[in-house]
């Protein structure tokens, strides 16, 4: 079929979109979630991290570049997928896999910090109850990936899976997006939004939508709202244990 189709001296538009929709996805989609992360922390790292006064834990830094790092190195592994360079991409994998594990860590860690530096230094009080919501992106970031790895010699399961991964990671780049106050908490829109070009890329290529996106996203959209209104609503039980993480 394909053999036929690139010999063939006329082509119609209706068949040319679904193969550059599945040859160039991932990599583009790649090159998009780091223009997300590039233009939403551009708004804030240099008065929140670089120039901060006070200056920031050090820890930040640490935790910038690791997620920084990922950014560049899913971009590197859809490029050598594209490129057909699939053993170093395997090989790869493996580096991947321990930058992510260390990204849980840090990523954690850094939360409970930044949620003591921001309540205890700036004396921004209200920070606590928004301890919820960095958890939440880690524990879906680190939930997807490792149930990517354990599908790693499934690729159609594989790749999306590590795309949600990465889409879940840009929650905090959407968060820092100027936008009115009335829209702010709507930040996960940027995320699932991301994750539907999969579902678009699925229809226009495959004529149907992969099992992967009907369970995650509803699964996503589902705890995005119980978490944005439990940070929102601050009930006694989960601010007695933010209260307890922040000091």
């Amino acid at each position: 079929m394909a053999t036929s189709a690139q010999s063939s001296p006329v082509v119609s538009g209706a068949k040319r979109v679904p193969g550059t929709a599945g040859r160039y996805f991932y990599f583009g989609m790649s090159l998009l979630i780091a223009a997300v992360v590039i233009y939403g922390f551009g708004h804030t790292v240099d008065q929140n991290l670089i120039h901060a006064k006070p200056a920031r834990p050090g820890l930040l830094w640490l935790h910038g570049l690791l997620f920084s790092a990922w950014v560049g190195f899913f971009i590197l592994q859809s490029a050598l997928v594209r490129t057909r360079n699939v053993p170093l991409h395997r090989v790869l994998g493996w580096v991947g896999a321990g930058l992510a594990a260390s990204m849980t860590v840090v990523g954690l860690w850094t939360s409970i910090v930044m949620g003591r530096f921001d309540v205890s230094i700036l004396q921004e009080k209200y920070r606590a109850q928004f301890l919820l919501i960095p958890f939440w992106d880690i524990a879906c970031f680190t939930t997807v990936f490792w149930m990517a790895v354990a599908w790693r010699k499934k690729p159609e399961l594989h790749r999306r899976m590590m795309l949600i991964a990465t889409c879940a990671l840009t929650a905090a780049a959407w968060g820092r997006v100027p936008v009115p106050p009335a829209v702010g908490m709507f930040f996960y829109v940027g995320v699932d939004a991301l994750i539907l070009l999969g579902v678009v890329r699925d229809l226009i290529v495959m004529r149907r939508v992969h099992r992967v996106y009907l369970w995650v996203l509803p699964i996503f959209a589902v705890g995005q709202f119980l978490v944005v209104l439990t940070a929102l609503k601050a009930p006694a039980w989960w601010m007695r244990i933010a209260h307890t993480l922040v000091g």
